[in-house]
């Protein structure tokens, strides 16, 4: 019988019952209008009102400063476009890197052909940016530096709190993407200079479809979406109560005792990184070795392509994804891995295995067990494998 393994928590974590047993009064009982004065409504409103005092305890803000969205996405959007028209007077020049989420770089796409210019920061063998070119790349007329404080696909970890201070020090304000980060690593704010940060609660075991910008006070990008007064007039509709009540629950389980929580994940990872290449030749790991997210995996095999690789595994059972965008649709390969060196042929055989707390050892073992085989029967029918095979007889 197969065994089902679940991989692709980067991509989106089951929803903790916790989650959903918070959630469930609020889909049933309690679902009056927010803005309502009467009994109903106002336990709604303060439903939200709490959740939102938990979202800025987990990230050391003050409630005042969380503003609710519908996910990740629009909260990367609020956040630059929102800054860029807030401060275009003082210029229009916005810091980013070629290996942030696509959030984020079709929103600064769109924003150049509005007449904006960003300075795409290159990134290093493993991922990171230099804070030397950083520097260098900052300008009288520059408004904004958006980097991610994680990379989703290879898991590198950005050095947040210094890029922060260099924001800081020339008075320019700081975006970071911390969607793959929070329930992670720990993120403080305050203490890292974070002017900015967007997050999502289905990454977290929260639902789908709720999502949070931070914006420190002072900090307001324009208003996102005209219409009500909600989010203190900043963006209009409707509340989505009970998924609000969902991310509140799922960030507070997220934040508690982060250190013994991630320090299983991050032995499973571990054992991957380690015994992979003992089990499988000629292949690569990508991202940075230590300075990673603790659940990630990354690693790219040469002679396969990474959409096969995904249907094979997933004919066992085990449910992973690819660096290589060719499984949405397009036959590039991964601009994060292309950002960091790889030519397109290695690109194309990437596998990203990203473990949650719901994971287990028995997990890793089958993993183990099952992956050999599979690059081995895919390579087999390499034509360029068949030939280096012969060369090393």
């Amino acid at each position: 019988m197969t065994k089902s393994v679940y991989l692709d928590n980067s991509a989106t974590t089951p929803l903790k019952k916790e989650v959903l047993d918070e959630m469930m009064p609020y889909l049933c009982e309690h679902y009056g209008n927010p803005s309502s004065i009467y009994k109903i409504g106002r336990e709604a409103k303060a439903a939200i009102e709490t959740a939102r005092q938990k979202v800025a305890t987990s990230i050391g803000a003050d409630s005042k400063e969380i503003f609710f969205t519908g996910c990740g996405t629009e909260a990367d959007n609020w956040a630059i476009k929102g800054i860029a028209q807030a401060k275009e007077k003082k210029g229009k020049h916005i810091i980013t890197s070629k290996i942030e989420h696509h959030a984020v770089l079709h929103t600064l796409e769109s924003l150049e052909k509005q007449g904006y210019e960003v300075t795409y920061l290159n990134v290093d063998e493993y991922g990171k940016i230099s804070l030397d070119d950083l520097r260098s790349a900052i300008r009288p007329d520059t408004i904004l530096i958006t980097i991610m404080a994680a990379n989703n696909e290879v898991g590198t970890i950005q050095p947040i709190a210094e890029i922060g201070a260099i924001a800081k020090e020339h008075g320019v304000l700081f975006h970071t993407d911390a969607v793959q980060a929070i329930g992670s690593m720990e993120i403080d704010v305050k203490a890292m200079n974070i002017d900015l940060l967007s997050l999502s609660a289905h990454k977290f075991g929260g639902p789908k479809g709720v999502g949070a910008l931070y914006a420190r006070r002072n900090v307001l990008p324009s208003v996102f979406m005209h219409g009500g007064a909600q989010e203190r007039a900043r963006r209009a509709g409707t509340e989505n109560v009970a998924s609000i009540v969902g991310l509140g629950k799922a960030i507070e389980l997220a934040t508690s005792n982060i250190e013994s929580k991630t320090a299983k994940i991050r032995a499973m990872r571990d054992r991957l990184i380690k015994e992979i290449p003992e089990k499988i030749p000629y292949i690569k790991l990508n991202g940075h070795p230590t300075d990673r997210l603790p659940g990630n995996v990354n690693f790219s095999f040469n002679f396969i392509e990474g959409e096969a690789l995904l249907l094979m595994l997933d004919l066992n059972g085990i449910a992973a994804s690819s660096g290589s965008a060719c499984t949405s649709g397009s036959l590039d390969p991964s601009h994060v891995l292309l950002a960091l060196g790889l030519p397109h042929e290695i690109a194309h055989g990437s596998l990203r295995l990203s473990i949650g707390e719901s994971n287990t050892t028995e997990d890793i073992d089958y993993v183990l067990e099952v992956l050999p085989g599979i690059v081995q029967r895919l390579r087999d029918m390499s034509p360029l494998y068949e030939k280096v095979s012969k060369e090393m007889r």
